[in-house]
């Protein structure tokens, strides 16, 4: 690494550390980080730049994790020692809690969440996180020194046209035409802002977000960007036609209509990941990894839609790496499988990227506000 990019890395670090976290002195900071080149580097940035801080860090590190594995028993053990703030800082995935995916952790307000990190986040409300799946050191070099106050007026925005909305129709050159009810659910901002217990979010900080309500999508998403897969992230070729109907994917092909067989195309590729979920979900049942009757359900909301999302970080670019990618401006993602609101759990959530949206939401008594058109900002 030579001495200017690792400058780069640690005023990237240094940033998230004092902006984004806001890490105070005596704060216990947990960071989970793979022993590998890219990651290794921006873990032990941020190693130095907590302790810059004030704050008393602490790196385990742990083999690269895929949608479909297990975190290690000692980072969910680590986890339980209720760290002030983690920093997830993973070339793919944090892992899956065994334990508490057989018997998931309830909250006061009696929500159930099958991870140890979901549940001190979410339910709990005891520590604020970021999470960085796939983060290179490029991408933590460019697209961390950003206009956060600028970020978080767009994302107010957004979100104030989300909020009390009935659906949102979303059409694209490549073909996407799709209807999502959003009725009664909560837009979600990646602001950048974590300072409080209770929030987290990406680094790269940069999109709103919200769950449609489950079965409530319907039509075609054409994903013309990239996708996420189980073990990698591709830059789409040629692109992937998918049908919505009563919320559920029901068909995949690629645009030239071939069909979606074993990563024949892109379309194949989706597709076999999306079985290879729905297979996984059914045998977990039959080792007693799943509770009775949560192989089927996980095995449907594998082709569940669970996210629509619109992409605000100026420095992100499409790239081939969705942590980026979903943040880029012109873009929106939809995702196949789990949502945010912990009524659709599956074992993925797979993001695809959607070129130059136009993006209409639109109000029970008739109103309508474009945010998007063409994938400019409006």
């Amino acid at each position: 690494m030579t001495n200017s990019f690792s400058q780069d890395l640690g005023k990237s670090a240094g940033i998230v550390a004092r902006e984004v976290c806001g890490i105070k002195k005596g704060e216990r900071v947990l960071i989970v980080s793979n022993p590998l080149k890219e990651t290794e580097a921006i873990a032990q940035s941020l190693f130095k730049a907590v302790g810059e801080c004030g704050g008393v860090p602490i790196i385990v590190f742990q083999q690269e994790k895929t949608l479909l594995d297990y975190a290690d028993p000692i980072v969910i053990a680590a986890l339980k020692s209720n760290p002030d703030v983690f920093l997830s800082i993973s070339a793919n995935k944090l892992g899956k809690d065994e334990e508490a995916m057989k018997k998931p952790y309830i909250a006061d307000d009696g929500k159930t969440y099958n991870h140890i990190f979901d549940y001190l986040l979410y339910g709990a409300k005891e520590m604020r996180a970021v999470w960085t799946p796939g983060i290179t050191q490029d991408m933590f070099s460019r697209t961390v020194k950003i206009d956060y106050d600028l970020l978080s007026k767009r994302c107010t925005a957004l979100m104030k046209v989300l909020h009390g909305a009935d659906y949102v129709h979303v059409t694209a050159p490549a073909g996407t035409d799709v209807k999502v009810i959003i009725k009664g659910r909560k837009p979600f901002a990646d602001d950048g802002n974590f300072t409080e217990a209770g929030s987290g979010g990406n680094i790269p900080a940069g999109e709103v977000f919200i769950s449609p309500v489950v079965g409530g999508t319907e039509g075609k998403i054409v994903f013309d960007g990239s996708m996420s897969l189980n073990s990698e992230d591709i830059l789409i070729q040629e692109p992937i036609i998918v049908d919505v109907v009563d919320g559920y994917v029901t068909n995949i092909v690629s645009s030239s209509k071939k069909p979606a067989t074993f990563s024949s195309n892109d379309a194949g590729k989706l597709l076999d990941t999306i079985t290879a979920a729905e297979e996984k979900a059914l045998q977990m049942e039959a080792e007693g990894k799943l509770p009775k009757g949560m192989g089927e359900v996980y095995k449907k909301n594998a082709r569940h839609i669970g996210e629509l999302g619109i992409g605000l970080n100026p420095a992100a670019q499409v790239k081939g790496n969705m942590l980026e990618d979903e943040k880029a401006f012109r873009t929106c993602h939809f995702a196949i499988g789990s949502n945010y609101d912990g009524d659709a759990d599956t074992l993925i959530h797979l993001d695809g990227v959607v070129l130059n949206p136009t993006i209409t939401v639109y109000y029970a008594d008739g109103r309508n506000v474009v945010i998007e058109k063409n994938g400019i900002l409006q």
